[in-house]
């Protein structure tokens, strides 16, 4: 599975999703909403698609994207933007529009990971008509029993 695609893809749904949540409610440049949509692209692919999508599945990974978004947006909003309030909205807005667009990312990833999962228990295959060999024996001494001398 390339990794390229899926970046791609999350860095577009970030840039849709900061243009329209920084955009709408502030006067956020082109740099502020990049520089936004490469953090969060790389902190999420690496934290959630890559660590988190695998061991736990979708919803979990989905909740983890959403915060990730919010408090990113609302540390760094702080920070770089000007009204407090205003960076609540937008920071919602925003993790929302990223959430949503995360999960058909996830959808993608899991069924990479099914495929591959798949393929690599296809790979370890055996003859099933020896896997099962039993002998008999015709004589089978005991132990406990004391041996005969005819």
């Amino acid at each position: 599975m390339k990794h390229a695609p899926v970046l791609l893809i999350k860095f577009i749904s970030c840039i849709i999703a900061f243009a329209i949540g920084l955009a709408l409610f502030f006067d956020a440049t082109i740099v502020d909403i990049v520089s936004f949509s490469l953090f969060v692209t790389i902190v999420s692919y690496m934290l959630g698609d890559r660590i988190i999508l695998p061991r736990v599945g979708n919803t979990a990974t989905a909740m983890v994207d959403f915060l990730l978004t919010y408090m990113s947006v609302w540390i760094f909003g702080s920070i770089l933007l000007d009204n407090y309030m205003q960076i609540a909205w937008g920071s919602i807005l925003s993790a929302i529009v990223v959430t949503v667009a995360e999960v058909f990312v996830h959808r993608y990833l899991l069924t990479g990971i099914s495929n591959r999962r798949t393929s690599e228990k296809q790979g370890v295959a055996f003859n099933r008509t020896l896997a099962y060999e039993f002998a008999e024996e015709q004589d089978i001494p005991d132990k406990h029993k004391p041996k005969s001398k005819d």
